[in-house]
């Protein structure tokens, strides 16, 4: 598989239980990125399985390969990929599989965005950006959110005030949320379990504190 660092084997087998917000935690180029995009039908493995609540997305052997629409997975990108032409409103709407603008209006609410409804991303600030790309992810009622270093092009300041934004919309979910970060702050704040990653690799897997040691 090709990483930020180059090709990389990547060779997980894990099982996750339960509705937690797992951190995928590892130097770039670990495969983390690449991971995310695997679950979500963006990249397609060499081999494997993938089953999610005993429906199989993907089966090598069966030749089963699920695409991002039949696995139902809510995917934000690093940089929000929000439609330039849209604007708060509509880039929420867009998301759903039936139209539903009382939900549209509860999410606006819920991540204060109801006085930029019309307005397009370029007029909007990074945390902005971020409240509208989360809202977006829910709208469409996801299996598992995936969230790639979802902070990483935020200031310190505004990091630490929309790690409550990701806790609110995965509470909300109440399902998988599985995200992508290399801060240790983030993580501890953020993250029930860990999957650590190196070269492609699990070297470890377990509850924040018992995987990366007690926060100092």
């Amino acid at each position: 598989m090709l990483t930020s660092e180059g090709h990389t084997n990547l060779e997980i087998a894990t099982e996750i239980r339960g509705n937690e917000l797992l951190c995928l935690f590892g130097h770039s180029g670990a495969g983390k990125t690449t991971l995310l995009r695997i679950l979500a039908g963006l990249t397609k493995p060499d081999k494997g399985k993938i089953i999610f609540n005993d429906m199989v997305w993907f089966d090598s052997e069966k030749r089963i390969n699920l695409s991002p629409q039949q696995r139902n997975v809510g995917y934000m990108f690093q940089d929000y990929a929000l439609f330039p032409n849209m604007n708060v409103e509509h880039n929420i709407s867009f998301a759903q599989k039936i139209k539903d603008k009382n939900e549209v209006e509860k999410l606006m609410k819920l991540f204060d965005l109801d006085i930029l409804r019309n307005q397009h991303p370029e007029k909007l600030s990074g945390g902005q950006k971020q409240r509208v790309a989360l809202a977006r992810a829910l709208a469409a009622k996801p299996n598992v959110l995936l969230l790639d270093e979802p902070l990483s092009a935020l200031d310190f300041d505004m990091r630490l005030a929309l790690q409550y934004e990701i806790k609110k919309a995965h509470e909300i979910l109440n399902t998988i949320t599985l995200m992508v970060s290399h801060d240790l702050q983030e993580v501890f704040h953020l993250a029930g379990s860990v999957i650590m990653l190196k070269n492609g690799t699990v070297i470890n897997q377990g509850r924040t504190e018992e995987v990366l040691g007690k926060k100092t």
